[in-house]
């Protein structure tokens, strides 16, 4: 979103009056810039932490791999990158 088109624009010195306010907006999802003699400095917006998805049972299916997963040999495109014959050289 462009700072200058955000709904909820304060000013430095209305940001600190109305603080409790401004994070009343940002936690029902809307996001708020800051400005200093009109210029946007700071937008505040909601926390929305990152998702780790690295223990075990966090993918919704189990992953299957076949066995020929690796097998290229009728993939043109690996030929075209990495021409015939190059498998195994380094």
């Amino acid at each position: 979103m462009d700072p200058k088109h955000a709904q909820r624009q304060y000013n430095v010195h209305d940001a600190k009056t109305n603080f409790s306010r401004i994070l009343q907006l940002v936690e029902t999802g809307e996001e708020v810039v800051i400005s200093r003699a009109g210029e946007p400095v700071a937008k505040v917006v909601p926390f929305r932490p990152v998702v780790r998805r690295t223990s075990r049972g966090s993918l919704k299916e189990p992953v299957v791999f076949h066995d020929d997963f690796d097998d290229l040999s009728d993939d043109p495109g690996f030929a075209e990158a990495f021409g015939p014959g190059q498998e195994g050289t380094a």
